[in-house]
């Protein structure tokens, strides 16, 4: 029986650490993938900031 409680405490913290892993290595990828999405939206915009706007030149009198 002893032998049995042994087996069983060590699947069941087993099955915790992996799961607690798992949640950590999702946790991270979703923060990485919203890491990315926000420096390409920001990238975009530094982007649209730099080009030069277009200016309606004033037309030439003759």
């Amino acid at each position: 029986m002893k032998k049995f409680a042994q087996i069983a405490a060590v699947l069941i913290s087993s099955t915790v650490a992996g799961v607690l892993v798992w949640r950590k290595v999702e946790s991270d990828r979703l923060r990485n993938d919203l890491w990315n999405e926000a420096e390409a939206i920001s990238a975009e915009q530094d982007q649209a900031q730099a080009a030069p706007k277009a200016q309606p030149v004033p037309a030439q009198r003759v």
